[in-house]
């Protein structure tokens, strides 16, 4: 059987392994609104693997433990063998993803019906796990990130609605960057961009805040030079913004990750901020003078540290600091 649990056993933190049948898995394939199928492209060893593990660990197929180590999408043995990833790799999870009321949006009445129509068949003849309109299967595609098995990520990208770009923090983007971001335009695939390896930064470099923040910055920046040197006008507007929710930050080794949202949840309840006002406030010049307990984009006296500094990376700087002296 097919082995995997929702999202949901890391928040709830159970114990027991759900085991998810073939035929549950064939369930949940009807409710086709629930389906996002995606690559993963990036240059060579920027971690594509390793986050790919992480993510396998958090639809509970592998443990926390072997992630990171395990290579799991890596099935051949020439790829153990040289520690890279020569043929794309595909793998199937069940994820639970809580969506408000209201947001279940693009779907008509017609469509709405036929859904609820598929989660009930779907629920009959799913015995272990609860399938509800929060249930999803994921298609996840690890790709090769050498320039010598390109064919692998057209490949990949042309049965995939999506491409989760990972770029190194410290690297940054690099020519096989390039090259998979033009293909993935070339297929009409909306990219995603995922900054890896902060822990280097941190760990390695020691980054202070304001560097980290630059960092992230001109990875940003790199790859939208790019998605507009490519872009296809079918496509509309797909370049990476952090405060619209298509940039994260992390560490697939040490299996973290996080986007504005996360904080400006958080941040945006404490200060009286709707949510989506606050992650814009989360980036770029905007800082917060708590003598005034004023909100700014002008730092006259350069006195105040930036938002996304303050808020977000001298937290998870404080965080590692204090790990590493335990």
């Amino acid at each position: 059987p097919y082995q995997s649990v929702p999202s949901s056993f890391h928040r709830k933190k159970r114990v027991k392994m759900v085991n998810f049948t073939v035929e549950q898995m064939r369930s949940i394939m009807d409710l086709k609104h629930n389906i996002r199928s995606m690559s993963v492209i990036a240059h060579v060893d920027h971690g594509k693997t390793t986050l790919t593990d992480s993510l396998v660990q958090k639809a509970g197929i592998i443990s926390s433990k072997a992630a990171g180590g395990a290579r799991y999408t890596d099935t051949r043995a020439d790829e153990a063998e040289r520690g890279i990833t020569i043929k794309s790799t595909g793998i199937s999870m069940f994820f639970e993803y809580d969506i408000k009321a209201g947001e279940v949006a693009g779907l008509s009445e017609e469509e709405q019906a036929e859904q609820a129509a598929a989660m009930e068949e779907a629920q009959s003849s799913a015995a272990n796990v609860q399938i509800n309109e929060n249930s999803y299967l994921i298609n996840l595609i690890d790709s090769p990130g050498h320039v010598d098995f390109s064919s692998e990520v057209t490949a990949a990208l042309r049965v995939t609605d999506g491409a989760l770009v990972v770029v190194d923090t410290i690297d940054g983007v690099c020519v096989q960057t390039e090259t998979v971001l033009r293909q993935a335009i070339g297929e009409r695939v909306r990219p995603v961009l995922m900054v890896n390896k902060v822990d280097r930064a941190l760990l390695e470099l020691q980054l202070p805040a304001e560097e980290l923040y630059q960092a992230f910055c001109r990875a940003i920046e790199s790859v939208n030079v790019i998605v507009a040197m490519y872009n296809d006008e079918a496509l509309g507007d797909v370049q990476v913004d952090p405060c619209k929710g298509t940039v994260a930050f992390g560490s697939g080794l040490h299996q973290w990750a996080f986007t504005l949202k996360r904080f400006a949840k958080t941040y945006g309840q404490k200060f009286g901020v709707p949510e989506e006002k606050m992650m814009t406030k989360l980036w770029g010049d905007w800082y917060f003078d708590a003598k005034r307990k004023v909100w700014t984009t002008s730092d006259k006296g350069g006195t105040l540290e930036r938002a996304f500094n303050q808020f977000i990376a001298t937290p998870i700087t404080t965080l590692f600091e204090a790990i590493m002296a335990e």
